[in-house]
């Protein structure tokens, strides 16, 4: 373990070791001197990203989380808006199947796997559920990780760091490290990549899903540029893992310069290792029915999640079918939700 790990401050069992942060780091470990555990709490899930450009609901507010019954309370409280909607739906979002599809055919196999932008731990659930053991999920924004751990999967560790940063957990032997949809947001791409591949090891896997091409949202590349910066020409179409899941198949892999005009892409670097040894297209359970559905019809949490997501969500019907078909749960009309979700 490095330095500016293992000195970090501890609240809830989650170091704080974010780079950039060394006032807040300061404050939480004289807090915690005096004792005062729920002030220190309140001031690390004040903490943002450096994307997000809302002011955090005021402290009184946030000290109420710790007393949140569910998932989508907790988030409430916190004030995440569109960002609560995506985690509160992301079972059932096609990024999150595509990402499904890319653990189905490159599969942990028993290695460590550390998730790095692991937000509330969707993944981390996932591979524990599907018997994962050695689980890390990383993230610059503790609130994330107290949610994870409260709500999602207690089961794993958890760190709050930057991977472009420096100052990781060393390695011993190989690891599978996960990056789902937030790759294209790291502005220092070959410092993230470069992290990436030492959190791995020399025999390890580095996993990126969802990194986005054409969508103007962060700061993408393109498909040729994030093979070059992560240096692994196997690669995937977003849409065509999406699609594999659904249509119980392995996805194709294509080269890069064929996935230029695709809206995102994912990649595999080092071992590509093989497939799962189960179905991750057919939720463990139990199920229970979407919650998208209300009276019977399919109501997106907002305008802005409709735009995004409406038009690639086609598999979901506008309408709750009866009877369900054969394939409910493929389709994620039947989802595995959290006890607390």
């Amino acid at each position: 373990m490095t330095a500016a790990v293992a000195t970090a401050p501890v609240v809830d069992g989650i170091p704080f070791a974010r780079a950039g942060r060394e006032e807040l780091q300061q404050r939480v470990r004289q807090l915690l001197a005096d004792g005062d555990v729920d002030g220190a709490r309140v001031a690390l899930l004040a903490d943002a990203d450096d994307w997000w450009g809302e002011a955090p609901p005021p402290p009184e507010q946030l000290a109420w989380v710790v007393h949140a019954a569910t998932l989508r309370e907790a988030m409430d409280l916190l004030g995440m808006g569109r960002v609560g909607d995506y985690f509160a739906h992301r079972w059932s979002d096609p990024t999150y199947l595509a990402g499904l599809a890319l653990l189905g055919r490159h599969w942990p196999a028993g290695r460590p796997v550390v998730e790095v932008a692991c937000g509330v731990g969707h993944y981390l659930r996932e591979l524990h559920r599907r018997g994962c053991t050695d689980l890390l999920g990383i993230d610059v924004v503790w609130a994330k990780l107290w949610l994870a751990r409260r709500f999602v999967c207690p089961e794993a560790a958890y760190l709050c760091a930057d991977v472009t940063a420096g100052g990781l957990p060393t390695v011993d032997g190989d690891r599978y490290v996960f990056c789902h949809d937030a790759f294209y947001f790291l502005r220092d791409k070959p410092a993230a990549a470069a992290a990436l591949h030492a959190l791995a090891g020399p025999g390890g896997t580095v996993v990126v899903g969802h990194a986005h091409v054409a969508d103007p949202s962060g700061a993408p590349l393109t498909a040729s540029g994030y093979a070059e910066v992560l240096g692994t020409g196997l690669l995937y179409d977003d849409a065509e893992l999406t699609r594999a899941l659904l249509e119980h198949r392995a996805p194709q892999p294509a080269p890069a310069p064929v996935l230029e005009a695709s809206e995102a892409v994912a990649l595999v670097a080092g071992d590509p290792l093989g497939p799962a040894p189960v179905d991750l297209g057919e939720p463990v359970g139990p199920l229970r029915p979407n919650p998208l559905y209300v009276d019977g019809e399919l109501r997106w949490p907002s305008e802005r999640y409709a735009a995004e997501y409406g038009p690639r969500s086609g598999y979901l019907p506008s309408r709750w079918p009866d009877p369900l078909p054969a394939d409910a749960a493929r389709r994620r009309l039947l989802l595995d939700l959290p006890e607390a979700w």
